[in-house]
């Protein structure tokens, strides 16, 4: 196969992905997210790298928002939200993390290919990806691409939908979010 062979199964997969999650589950978020003191965001890996690109454009919306585990992160409050990228939900530190969330009394939000995991039980609003985990076998997979890869990827699109929406919600462009971007680079 060509590589434009292989980013034409990507995009398939992707628009398939994407085309099934839930309206209602990303209202939902989009509503916490507005309502929260502070909004934290937590992954493993390559999730938790899409997580931070969902962080920074948060905070170019003027959102006060956290990436747990740098050293700059304040507490979590019970005004405040934390939100898990997770693809199997069941990443023991994420899972420890969810459940320290919740008795603290803060929201918690996940966003995982398996909403009936540990993190997604005991969340307040989940966000089925309908990607396959990366520890789906090739009988399992619906996808070409090795491991989270369709998963990780389907976060950054869904969370890059989401400041669209948020956008369209405040009237913000673009061009007023700029104003909070990086300036010492």
């Amino acid at each position: 196969m060509r590589t434009s062979d292989y980013t034409s199964a990507m995009i398939n997969e992707l628009q398939r992905t994407l085309e099934l999650l839930s309206e209602e589950s990303v209202e939902q978020l989009v509503e916490r997210i507005a309502r929260a003191q502070k909004v934290f965001v937590a992954g493993a890996g390559r999730s938790g790298l899409m997580m931070r690109a969902f962080a920074m454009r948060l905070m170019h919306m003027g959102f006060a928002v956290y990436v747990v585990g740098e050293t700059v992160t304040p507490g979590l409050g019970p005004d405040d939200l934390l939100i898990i990228g997770s693809g199997s939900g069941e990443t023991k530190s994420l899972a420890v993390m969810a459940a320290k969330a919740k008795g603290i009394g803060a929201s918690l939000a996940a966003a995982t290919t398996n909403p009936e995991s540990t993190i997604g039980q005991i969340s307040d609003v989940v966000i089925q990806v309908l990607a396959s985990p990366k520890e789906a076998s090739d009988q399992e997979s619906f996808t070409i691409q090795p491991m989270g890869s369709l998963f990780e990827q389907s976060l950054l699109l869904v969370f890059d939908s989401i400041i669209l929406r948020m956008m369209d919600r405040q009237e913000l462009d673009g061009s007023a979010m700029f104003g909070r971007h990086a300036n010492l680079e």
